[in-house]
Order: C-alpha cells, then structure tokens, then sequence
C-alpha cells in the first residue's frame, strides 16, 4: 500500500486510504494469490519434531473451503463465533480463513491459558464450536459443562469422546466454497485485551483492520513485499502481534510465512536457527527476546532484510547491538490490541531519536490530547490517542458499551498510555494512565491476576503490580492478605503462583508475592496499586 520513499514527509504525503465497500480477508490474503499464482508458496511448517511441509495459496484456499464448508455443515452461521486454542500451526490459519469465508467470527485464544481464563473467553464470546488439539482438550473438557453454547470441538491430531477429528471432517467436506460477500464493517474476529479492574475485554475487528495494519506494517519492515521476502516471528497467532502483524500482512502481500513455535520458554538459540535454516528475511522480536538473543555465543549467520520491535522500549544498547548484529537499524513500532501498529521509528526513513516512539504511522493520527480531549503543547505531559475514522481500529468492546464508550474522548481512541509529543513531532512514552503490566511483551491486566487469587481459600485480599525489571520491562507482583487459618510463608507462596499459573496462564502468575497484612485503599475501598507502586520504586531505588 506504500510508494516507497527516501523521506519520512514524502512517504505520507503520497498515502491515501483505500477501502472498498466490499472487502473480506480471506479473499484478500489467501483467494486472489490463489487464483493469480496458484503454485506460489504461502507456508513453511516445521512441527517440533523437525518435520516441514510447505503448503501453496492454492492448496491453503482449497483447505479453508473445506473448513468454511465444514462449519456451515455443523450449523455455524454468520457472526457465530469460533475458538482457536492452538499455536503456530497450518490449523490456525485455515480455522480462521474458513471463518472469514462465511462471515463467522473467530477468536485466537492462547494455548498457555487454564481453565479458567478459557471459561471467561468462551462463555462471554458465545463461541459454538473450538478447534483445539489432544494436549489442551482436558482443559476444555473440565469446563465444557459450564460453557452452554459450545456445541462441537474439533480435535486436529486425533479424537477424544465427545468430540470431533478435524482432519477427518475436512476429508468429508468440499473443497469448493464462495467467499462470503462481506463489507469492511463485518465482524471478523475477537482478541481479548486486559483490563485494569475484572475480566478482559474482547475487541471485536473487523474485516478492514488488516487493511489499516498494512501502513504501519509496511512502514517497521522497510517496504515489505519485495522479492525474496519470509516473514517469521516467535509472537503467538493468538495475539494481535502474530495474527495482524505477522501471518495476514505477510499474506496480503502473497508473500510466505514461517510457522513455528517451540513449547515452552523462548529459545534464543533456537531462534537463530530457524531463521538461519529457512533464510527468513523479516521478523518481529520484542525486546525481551532480543536481549536474550545478545546471549548466545557464535550464532549462525542469519539473512534478515528488515527487523521490527514492539510492545516496551527496546533501548539504545540492544539498538546498537542489533546494528552491528544483523546489519541493519531495527525499528520500532506502537500500538495495541484495540488500535495496532499506529506509530514507528524507523532511522531510514526519519532522524533518529532513540526511545521515542517515532511519529505516526502514514494514514493515522495520532497525537497527545488532555482530559477533554484537546491536543496539549509540544513538551506537555498528556494522553497518547488516535483520531477516528481509522481502519485498524476495534469496532466495539464484545457486549461491553461501558467500556467501548470509555474508550474515547470525542474522536480520539485513548491508548492508556501517557506520553509527549516533542517540538519536531516525535512521541514519547511516559508511562500507563491504568494500571496494565507490561512483563515480555505481554500487556497483562491485574484484575484477572486479583480475581484469581481471591478464589484461593488462603488469600483474603490481593493487588497486582508490574514491578519495574530489567529484562522484562516489569514482572509482575502481588500483594497478599493472607485468610485466617492460613499461615503467610514459602509455602502459601509457592501454593499460590502455582495457582495462577494453572488457572489463568503461564504468563500471568506473579514471579513474586509478598505478605502483607493490609492493602491502601480510597475512602470507598478501592485498592490504590499507585501507592504499591511508588512504593516498590522507592524499595528498588
């Protein structure tokens, strides 16, 4: 969608939005590669036993025909809603094309969630059927009394009682279907974002968000789209990050992705090899595991053309490390679930400011406005916010209009970050108006963190924090009152990471906990986390 450009002023002024009044993405990141090149390669799996196969637009449409077909056989309409609990994997994306191909509505759902998370995901979306696989089907099985409307799991490597084995389905199905017709408006699917008080919220997107990703993706990638190109990145397809800035972009150019994700932990080292082994030439990596990678002694050689960063700052010493790396300046992009990749710094294109966050992306605009709404002077401390009409933004919070209208002043989408805009136009981030940790890349609300552990019978109240951390930008902290008859101590503590961990995620259990025996709170009881927070601070300092 970008005029390549020598200027950061010439690439905007060339940009003009183009939004057709008809517009589905299976049509345009799978269907017209598909007719237009039908051999040209669209995915590299590697599975982790070291197996790849690779797949052609032509075989993945033929595919998500089957799986559109499939799921209009099972009684999924227009604007049902369909869970995904898997990773990187030839499945995901088919599920969500299929999805897309009859205007139902899908929801990427993190693998490392637990039971409970599931729950909430499952029961506030509605969703009629998941497609999972046999290592998180207990999950599902131990909540799938408690979830009415889910009529059909599809399990993809194998069957378990009570479900379904996807592939075999998919043998039964057509691989012929028409792709719904659909406007940009039409619900394409959910990705649930943390909030600072009770559960997550569910951002409903529309078809046009990959059309309003395509600036700013273009844009961190120095021209995506060029010959050659393979984009990869560890981020899961269950977040915004994999979905929209990885597998659908990567697709709407024609071009292929890499797809794999390794259990567990990050692996710097094997990340090295697979971008070796596969000549990728494009990637994501947030901070956290370009740190990470710093560590590792010799690594192999790797072909990157172009690098994008996100998620915290990345810093000028791993910027410096990174240049001299791969060869190449890393950029750094902004956005969120509900309003993604919006602004950029890219050193190419623009005078480098190290740890701002570059200037909007070309067809956004975004500014720092106060309280009312109005933009503050350059210098002045303020909310960082976007200007509506925008494409990539979220069309509602999923049956939350409370939260949807909170989410704007006027016009202007607030982020919850604070930040300032300087006198040559660059934004900087000061910090979260709300209380959202930022651990890994993860934006992780304490809410969920807090429920969770009330559900304990040793906790009688809890605060969650993000603790500042060098690696991780912030790890995450609670603050306990421990119940009567429960004896506050390492074991208590262990009991109740371990807690979390199963119930919400891997990436949400606090890596510490501290005991005490009253929490500040306002006059009308509300837990103040600034105190906490300020108080941690000042510990650290």
């Amino acid at each position: 969608m970008l005029t390549p450009a020598s200027s950061y002023e010439e690439l905007c002024a060339g940009f003009r939005w183009q939004v057709p009044a008809t517009f589905n993405i299976a049509w345009a990141a799978c269907d017209r590669h598909a007719e237009a090149n039908p051999s040209g390669l669209a995915l590299i799996y590697e599975d982790q036993s070291g197996n790849v196969r690779t797949y052609t637009f032509r075989e993945i449409q033929r595919l998500a025909n089957r799986v559109a077909n499939l799921l209009t056989a099972r009684g999924v309409e227009r604007g049902d809603r369909v869970a995904i609990l898997l990773g990187q994997a030839p499945e995901t994306a088919l599920t969500h094309l299929g999805c897309f191909k009859i205007a139902a509505v899908s929801i990427p759902v993190f693998t490392l969630f637990g039971e409970e998370a599931l729950e909430y995901r499952f029961q506030n979306s509605g969703a009629v059927s998941v497609v999972t696989d046999r290592e998180n089907y207990p999950k599902i099985a131990a909540i799938r009394r408690n979830c009415p409307a889910l009529r059909h799991v599809f399990i993809v490597d194998g069957q378990e009682d009570d479900t379904l084995d996807f592939w075999d389905e998919l043998a039964r199905a057509s691989d012929q279907a028409e792709t719904a017709r659909t406007s940009g408006d039409t619900p394409a699917f959910i990705s649930y974002t943390s909030g600072t008080t009770g559960q997550p919220k569910g951002a409903l997107h529309a078809h046009r968000t990959l059309i309003g990703h395509m600036p700013g993706f273009e844009f961190l990638l120095n021209f995506f789209g060029q010959d050659g190109d393979l984009m990869w990145s560890p981020a899961d397809w269950a977040w915004i990050a994999g979905l929209m800035d990885v597998l659908f972009p990567s697709w709407f150019h024609g071009k292929p992705v890499l797809a794999f994700r390794a259990k567990g932990a990050f692996d710097p080292t094997q990340a090295y090899h697979m971008l070796a082994k596969h000549n990728v030439r494009n990637t994501l990596l947030v901070p956290t595991m370009l740190k990470m990678m710093r560590q590792v002694p010799n690594p192999p050689k790797v072909h990157l053309r172009s690098m994008f960063s996100g998620g915290e700052s990345v810093g000028r010493e791993i910027l410096e490390w990174g240049q001299q790396q791969f060869g190449f300046a890393i950029n750094e992009g902004y956005g969120q679930t509900e309003c993604n990749l919006i602004t950029g710094h890219v050193p190419t294109l623009m005078p480098s400011r190290t740890g701002s966050l570059g200037k909007a992306a070309p067809g956004h605009e975004v500014a720092i406005v106060d309280d009312d709404g109005k933009e503050v002077a350059p210098g002045v401390e303020g909310h960082i916010a976007c200007r509506r009409p925008d494409p990539v933004m979220l069309l509602n919070y999923w049956d939350n209009e409370p939260a949807t209208r909170d989410k704007y002043i006027g016009d202007w989408l607030i982020t919850g970050d604070l930040g300032t805009r300087d006198e040559e136009g660059y934004l900087w981030f000061v910090g979260r108006a709300d209380d959202v940790i930022t651990s890994s890349g993860y934006r992780i609300g304490p809410g969920e963190i807090e429920d969770c552990l009330l559900k304990h019978p040793g906790v009688a109240l809890s605060a969650a924090i993000g603790k500042p951390d060098p690696d991780r930008t912030e790890i995450i902290k609670a603050f306990v009152v421990a119940a009567d008859g429960y004896e506050p101590g390492a074991e208590l503590e262990q009991d109740l990471r371990a807690f979390v961990r199963d119930k919400l995620a891997k990436h949400e259990y606090p890596r510490e906990i501290e005991f005490v025996t009253e929490l500040p709170t306002t006059a009308t009881g509300k837990v103040m986390r600034r105190v906490l927070k300020e108080r941690e601070r000042a510990a650290q300092a």
